[in-house]
């Protein structure tokens, strides 16, 4: 009889347990999570996918890789590939151009006391001969293809972090908001750098990025990812159209020292003619999404 009284009572204490719900832990905050990773000398790898989407048809549109160098206040440095997914069939009589060598071959650029360097894509065509690497007079995050990166910056601006978190809902895992691109642009000193110069028109300044923030057990952001209206990056695209960037973070509090090329590889000259690009050419998202 005790035996069978016993195994009631077990019986009753697992249904207890069975029927009670989950109660899944709040996400840990991630500015504080950040900001204990800003040391210098450290820093994290990231990979980053950009799918362009036009209606129904989505197509990769560009990948990128890269690391970033951290000190107390935020990324101190930067070394990153980019290569649009685009071939030069893609590109008709553009092909052979300038921009059309820009979008065919990979760009590297690393970003370090204050300026950035530049070397492959459209860099090797319009620098004076027989230099490496092009130095910008000012920074420019990513180079070219940054200008199509993750415009949320989870990692470096503890305060743009801190802005993207107002208002975002929690999630199993992570966190998701909406900001617009003004908003952000008034905030985070990386996405301005990122506009090659240019101010994005009152209509781009309206338009709303989505995003979905996944961290950690620690509170570390793991994955980002945002999605940018077209009509954000000024391309006159329909409104049923823009970007999709999944960004990956690995390696959190890895030893980076990121130096500048050596300088016998380095102009500021452009072959003559040449000029630097001040905006960004319209791409052919009707030729790459298909």
């Amino acid at each position: 009889m005790k035996r069978i009284v016993t195994g009631l009572a077990l019986a009753s204490a697992a249904a207890l347990i069975t029927a009670a719900p989950a109660q899944a832990a709040a996400p840990k905050n991630p500015v504080v999570a950040v900001k204990k990773q800003l040391v210098a000398g450290k820093g994290v790898k990231f990979s980053e996918r950009i799918t362009a989407f036009e209606g129904g048809q989505r197509s990769v549109f560009l990948r990128r890789t890269g690391t970033y160098e951290f000190k107390a206040s935020g990324i101190v440095a930067s070394d990153t590939t980019g290569k649009f997914n685009i071939k030069a069939s893609d590109l008709g009589e553009d092909a052979d151009s300038e921009f059309g060598k820009m979008l065919t071959t990979p760009e590297r650029a690393i970003t370090v006391g204050g300026k950035t360097y530049l070397s492959g894509s459209m860099w090797d065509n319009i620098m004076a001969e027989g230099e490496s690497w092009y130095k910008t007079p000012t920074a420019l995050h990513g180079g070219i293809t940054g200008a199509y990166s993750q415009p949320l910056n989870f990692i470096g601006e503890p305060a743009t972090l801190k802005t993207l978190l107002k208002g975002a809902k929690s999630t199993a895992g992570g966190y998701t908001g909406k900001i617009t691109l003004g908003e952000l642009r008034k905030v985070s000193p990386w996405f301005k750098g990122s506009l090659l110069g240019n101010r994005p028109s009152s209509k781009a300044l309206k338009s709303v990025i989505s995003w979905k923030l996944t961290v950690d057990a620690k509170g570390l952001p793991t994955r980002v990812v945002s999605t940018v209206p077209a009509a954000a990056l000024g391309s006159g695209a329909p409104k049923n159209s823009g970007f999709s960037i999944d960004t990956r973070y690995s390696d959190w509090g890895v030893k980076v020292s990121i130096k500048a090329p050596s300088a016998d590889d380095v102009t500021s000259e452009l072959k003559e003619g040449a000029e630097m690009p001040t905006d960004l050419k319209e791409i052919p998202l009707g030729s790459i999404v298909h």
